[in-house]
Order: C-alpha cells, then sequence, then structure tokens
C-alpha cells in the first residue's frame, strides 16, 4: 500500500487541529509541544520546526477558532444578514467544544503580552465582522457578544454543545431561558 505524503499545508492543518485538541484540553500552561506532536503523528522537532515555539503554535490554535467563526457567520450572513442568522451559526458551532473552549484558554492567557495582543486583535476582527455583516450598532453587537460569550462559558463548562452533562439546577434554571438551544 502506498501512503500519500501530505503537503506543507495539509500538515500545518492537521497540527493547528491537534493543538486545538490539546490546548482546549490542557490550556496553554498545561500543554506541550510533544503532546500536540504525538496527537498529529509527527515528532515534536517538526513541531517546532513549522511553528517555532509553542506560543506561535497556541497563536495558530486561536487564530484558526477565530477564522472558523468567521467564516461560518459570513457563509449565514450570504443568506440572512441578521444578528439571528449569525446566532444560529454560532449555535451550530457548539457542538465542536473544542473550538469554544480553544478560545476561552486564549482569553486567559491573555495576560501575556505577547499573547493578549494577537488574541485581543482575533476578538476585535469578530466584532468588526459582526457589525459589517448585519449593520448592528455598538449596543446591539455588544448584546449579542453578550450572549455567545455567556454560551461559550456554558460550552466550555460542557453544559451545552454534545456530551454535555446534566446540568445543576441553576444551569437548568438558566438554560430554561434560551429559545432553541438545543
Amino acid at each position: 500500500m502506498t501512503r500519500t505524503r501530505l503537503t506543507a499545508t495539509e500538515r500545518q492543518e492537521q497540527l493547528i487541529a491537534a493543538a486545538i485538541q490539546a490546548f482546549s484540553q490542557s490550556g496553554y500552561a498545561g500543554t506541550t509541544t510533544d503532546q500536540v506532536a504525538r496527537l498529529a503523528g509527527v515528532s515534536q522537532p517538526y513541531v517546532i520546526r513549522l511553528f517555532r515555539t509553542k506560543q506561535e503554535l497556541f497563536l495558530a490554535a486561536v487564530q484558526h477558532a477565530g477564522n472558523r467563526i468567521e467564516a461560518k457567520w459570513r457563509k449565514a450572513a450570504e443568506e440572512e444578514p441578521t444578528l439571528e442568522s449569525l446566532g444560529r451559526a454560532y449555535k451550530d458551532l457548539l457542538q465542536q467544544p473544542e473550538l469554544v473552549t480553544m478560545l476561552l484558554h486564549g482569553f486567559g492567557a491573555a495576560s501575556d503580552p505577547a499573547i493578549g495582543d494577537p488574541v485581543r486583535t482575533c476578538f476585535g476582527r469578530l466584532y468588526d465582522v459582526v457589525r459589517e455583516l448585519t449593520g448592528a450598532s455598538n449596543e446591539e453587537a455588544r448584546d449579542f457578544f453578550a450572549f455567545g460569550m455567556l454560551l461559550t462559558c456554558l460550552g466550555g463548562m460542557r453544559l451545552v454543545g454534545p456530551d454535555a452533562v446534566p446540568p445543576q439546577p441553576w444551569a437548568a434554571d438558566l438554560l430554561g431561558t434560551f429559545e432553541n438551544l438545543t
């Protein structure tokens, strides 16, 4: 059986996918490039050759998560350029818990200046995209992101999305305030 070699772009995408899985489980401080390499089936020196540092790999994973959200929103806006449409698209992304958890780890690591600036830029780009696609006011965009951050936190706690845990009473009450969340 002949094995097909991956292109450099395909290998980079494979490493970012492995990084998202590893970082979403253990965070920035708790993840090593060796763990990412093992998940991707490559050597740790290869990871370093492509990304130079764990920090650059982490930022690539955060950027990938942001890009996935932006792409999903742009596609949704092609059919219906409203906050509701973008909200439904984000709800679909909650079915990929590692993606939202990756964002949460990015926000949590943002106190490091080398991580914080790119994470804030990523978040700001998403804010601008929402306003561009929907024409939302500052206040409407704020409310949209506040609602989305609550969903992101609930997703990070595994209260929504696949493999959701049974909610405690407070969570059941809160989840009951959402329309069509399941």
